[in-house]
């Protein structure tokens, strides 16, 4: 993720030897607000664990947006039907 796409941090109170620690928050819109899972590590000695990978992001893109639950698929902010419904490929 770019620099500039950092929204705000989070304060963990207990991080290593009982100090507050500060980590990173991404936004992601129209998705929820995300946590690097290496921040996590790096930060807190914490490893994640998602069984299934069923909320585990696999990239960040700026062009396309998917949620496979809500049977969503969006290209540069356009629903992909209306893309398909207009396209030539001719």
């Amino acid at each position: 993720m770019r620099k500039e796409e950092e929204q705000r941090q989070v304060v963990v109170a207990h991080g290593p030897a009982g100090k507050p620690v500060e980590v990173p928050v991404f936004r992601s819109s129209p998705a929820p607000a995300l946590l690097r899972a290496s921040d996590l590590q790096q930060l807190l000695n914490l490893r994640v664990y998602d069984p299934g990978f069923t909320n585990t992001a696999s990239c960040s893109s700026a062009i396309t947006f998917i949620n496979g639950e809500k049977g969503i698929l969006r290209y540069r902010g356009y629903p992909i039907e209306q893309l398909a419904e207009k396209a030539s490929f001719l």
